[in-house]
């Protein structure tokens, strides 16, 4: 979200980089010790994330719980809020990281997001009441929110840029993976003391204070971490930003792959500090009060222009049909559902709900590998396509027999696999997919500002489909699915009649879908050529006796670090 080292680039420069780099990929992340580091630390951001938003599911369908919580739990509506306050909480989360991250730094922003965390949890941990679990939760809604964003933020910014596209791969694996644990954890203490009315109140307590121990350790681990050197560098502490590069790459400061990397974000960061003088040059006094209206106008100009507007609506609208295939509405309800659906005992739909994590997971491991090679609108299609399908085969399963499962196991069994099939449509499609796409169709010069309003769109509607999911369920019974299917094939047609195909598409062919006449990904591009012309970020690659010295110097290093 807002990378720290690529966008500022000479092309001739790029190249250069290029041949002095590491290994990409997956190989990338184990060659270096530091990198792999970052990637481990990447990974337990998106598994507390993926935890987070998989616990409560379980923890919902304990019988020592819903005793405990009975007022709230017995009414659907504040069922809905139990379960979707933490959304509302990480809405709020996620729009003041922006700013806290530029004043803080990535890191302290990190830290305070997991005190922030973890006083939720302890609060949840201890309810006795169901003012506590909504509290806690809207707490830690406040600190997931927040390292939702800053924590992907602060990897791209740190790592080396042939290995961020791995990172946003293991960002979302590990999501899933927290996901799956957190089902898997719930299905285990569900035993303590027994499923009935002998059930410990550890049974629930255990699996939500267990959200403490990827937050401690994500918060202990990020005091060694460096600062981000993207923030370094906008905070003119050039030499630190250097030095991190350096660190991070086991090469001297003054090498030319480093001096490449530092210069990108330098011109990164040029490049951004001209625009908003250009566009705003009444407020660039560097007061709170002209930072808040820089802030305010550069974000209305997304709505004035005709292609801004556009990739507006394709990156909100895109995170709009995610959360309305219903599948949060799946991952918070999956018990209740599966119990719906014919499955006898809390024990055994927990089971089955544990299923969905396995195949949730699996089904992300061959997206992030193929994603780039199929493209983003057929992937984003036939998920949608599937999740529909399996949507109204449930339906119409449920409009039949919801009265008689026992007496049609055969049926529910159908019902029940038609759920797995659909987790594994998300996992390989819309789960990864919609964030690559929000991601890559903006211009460098409002590129963070699309992404928040995209994020935000997607916290808002995982919000509403909480809320509301519980509602749906007792009111409508199978109307429910037939709703979440209409929407996921909706989705399946606005991705195929209103989105461009965006994989692999130059700045020049990027203007030309959304219909941009100006040239605005264009413009940026050339005024960015002319930052790297003047800070000698161009004069790199012409330095092509250097090349082999380099990848000696680079040899000599990796070797040692072997050693």
């Amino acid at each position: 979200m807002g990378g720290g080292h690529a966008g500022g680039a000479s092309p001739y420069a790029a190249k250069h980089r290029q041949a002095l780099q590491g290994k990409s990929g997956w190989a990338g992340l184990v060659h270096n010790r530091k990198i792999f580091a970052n990637a481990v630390f990447a990974s337990l951001g998106g598994l507390l994330y993926g935890y987070n938003q998989g616990v409560f599911s379980g923890v919902l369908s304990m019988y020592s719980f819903d005793h405990r919580m009975a007022s709230a739990v017995s009414n659907p509506g504040t069922k809905g809020w139990l379960v979707s306050i933490l959304e509302l909480g990480a809405w709020v989360g996620v729009l003041s990281t922006g700013y806290l991250a530029d004043k803080l730094s990535r890191k302290y922003t990190i830290m305070l997001a997991v005190i922030v965390f973890c006083v939720g949890v302890v609060v949840q941990t201890a309810a006795f009441q169901p003012s506590s679990i909504y509290g806690g939760r809207f707490i830690t809604g406040l600190g997931v929110g927040s390292l939702s964003m800053a924590v992907p933020l602060y990897n791209a910014e740190l790592s080396p840029p042939e290995v961020r596209g791995s990172l946003v791969a293991l960002q979302q694996l590990a999501i899933t993976f927290g996901i799956l644990i957190s089902f898997w954890i719930d299905y285990g203490t569900n035993y303590i003391g027994g499923t009935g009315s002998g059930q410990s109140e550890i049974a629930w307590r255990i699996p939500l204070a267990m959200q403490l121990v990827p937050a401690i350790i994500l918060g202990a681990g990020v005091i060694f971490m460096p600062f981000s050197p993207r923030w370094l560098v906008n905070q003119g502490r050039d030499e630190e930003a250097v030095a991190v590069l350096g660190n991070a790459r086991r090469l001297p400061p003054d090498s030319d792959l480093v001096q490449i990397e530092f210069l990108e974000i330098k011109a990164q960061y040029l490049f951004e500090k001209e625009m908003n003088a250009l566009k705003f040059p009444q407020f660039q006094d560097g007061s709170f009060s002209s930072n808040f209206k820089l802030g305010v106008h550069a974000y209305m100009s997304l709505l004035t222009s005709r292609t801004l507007f556009y990739r507006v609506l394709v990156g909100s609208m895109t995170m709009f049909f995610q959360q309305w295939t219903g599948v949060n509405a799946i991952l918070y309800y999956a018990p209740s559902i599966f119990s719906d659906l014919g499955l006898t005992g809390n024990a055994t739909s927990l089971l089955a709900t544990g299923v969905v994590g396995v195949v949730m997971f699996l089904a992300t491991i061959p997206a992030v590998i193929w994603i780039d090679k199929v493209g983003r609108k057929p992937v984003l299609i036939s998920g949608a396509f599937i999740m529909a399908a399996c949507h109204l085969v449930v339906a119409v399963l449920t409009a039949l027999y919801h009265n008689s499962w026992s007496s049609h196991p055969t049926a529910g069994w159908v019902a029940c696999t038609c759920v797995w099939i659909f987790s594994v449509a998300f996992g390989y499609s819309w789960g990864p997919c919609s964030w690559i796409l929000v991601a890559e169709i903006w211009p460098l010069s409002i590129r963070g500002k699309g992404i928040s309003i995209a994020s935000s769109s997607n916290w808002m509607n995982n919000f509403i489909v909480g809320q509301v999911t519980p509602s749906m369920l007792t009111h409508i019974g199978f109307g429910t699915f037939i709703f979440f299917g209409a929407f996921a094939f909706l989705g399946g047609f606005f991705i195929m009649f209103f989105v461009p195909e965006t994989k692999g598409l130059t700045l020049e062919e990027m203007d030309d879908v959304f219909g941009d006449r100006e040239g605005l990904a264009v413009a940026d591009q050339e005024r960015q050529n002319a930052i790297a012309d003047r800070i000698g970020l161009t004069a790199f690659g012409q330095r092509k006796g250097a090349s082999d010295i380099e990848k000696s110097s680079h040899e000599l290093f990796d070797d040692e670090g072997k050693a």
